[in-house]
């Protein structure tokens, strides 16, 4: 399943178990109706916010297995109520989400690595931990290394899609990354290409390939179609980093996408997975 967004969540695949299929869309479905309301159209920001308040009550309601009175987004919280009362999922996980789509509102600029990696805790570190608790993994280990493969798979998706983020007002790259290497992070935008903003996204391609080979060895971990699912998307996101160094780093002037053509190599480094370095498998 997946809908017609550049950006979109890939679940419920051929991979997912049948049983879990039906929370795995609730889950979809929550995050990409608020991700929409955060980001889609052309509503002012305070409409936006308005529409997200709303959004927490009903899933407050939700939370403590009651209908909304209103019928809001009942095609969303309808499905999660189901997947709420079968399989007791971590409610802050779900707040999270919220919180970070509500500051995708307010569209801040980001000054050093930890503010970054607190937003990527709330927008995409949940997304894994919820999952795991599908799968019944639940042990700290798993749960750190899980946190590194989301945020790393949300970084790569900064550092390939920058142009796009550029163009509606949005940048992710950390203000003393962007100095460090004498790039003025106001100055950054779609085409603006030098050797400077190139050293710029090779170092912070570096820390995304640094927290996905930290958490690659969940993959030994996760129990059956899973695992293989998660070794999947490990290997997908280290292709964007090779494709991305390939061209230079230079995604302020092209994006980079992988095609039909990087199945074959995806599944072989993917079967052929070690732990720690060895999970690169660049076979």
């Amino acid at each position: 399943m997946s809908v017609d967004h550049y950006e979109n969540f890939p679940v419920a695949s051929w991979l997912c178990p049948r049983h879990l299929r039906p929370a795995v869309k609730a889950l979809y479905w929550f995050a990409r109706t608020a991700d929409d309301l955060a980001d889609e159209g052309n509503a002012a920001p305070a409409h936006r916010l308005a529409q997200l308040f709303s959004y927490r009550q009903a899933l407050a309601l939700a939370l403590a297995d009651q209908p909304d009175p209103e019928e809001r987004w009942p095609q969303v919280f309808g499905p999660l109520r189901a997947t709420l009362q079968r399989h007791r999922l971590d409610p802050h996980l779900l707040q999270d989400l919220l919180s970070a789509f509500e500051q995708d509102v307010h569209n801040p600029h980001y000054q050093d690595r930890a503010e970054l990696l607190d937003y990527c805790r709330r927008s995409a570190n949940p997304v894994g931990r919820l999952l795991l608790q599908l799968y019944g993994v639940s042990d700290p280990v798993a749960l750190r290394q899980s946190d590194a493969i989301c945020t790393a798979l949300q970084l790569i998706n900064f550092w390939q899609d920058i142009g796009r983020d550029l163009a509606k007002g949005r940048c992710y790259v950390p203000r003393t990354d962007a100095q460090r290497h004498a790039v003025d992070p106001a100055h950054l935008q779609p085409g603006m290409d030098t050797p400077a903003t190139r050293a710029l996204l090779r170092d912070l391609c570096h820390w995304s390939e640094r927290l996905m080979l930290e958490g690659a060895a969940l993959v030994h971990r996760v129990p059956g179609r899973a695992g293989w699912e998660l070794r999947l998307v490990v290997q997908g996101g280290l292709r964007v980093l090779e494709r991305i160094g390939r061209m230079h780093h230079a995604t302020l002037l092209h994006r980079p996408t992988l095609s039909a053509w990087d199945a074959p190599l995806l599944l072989l480094r993917a079967v052929t997975m070690g732990t720690g370095p060895a999970a690169r498998a660049t076979a």
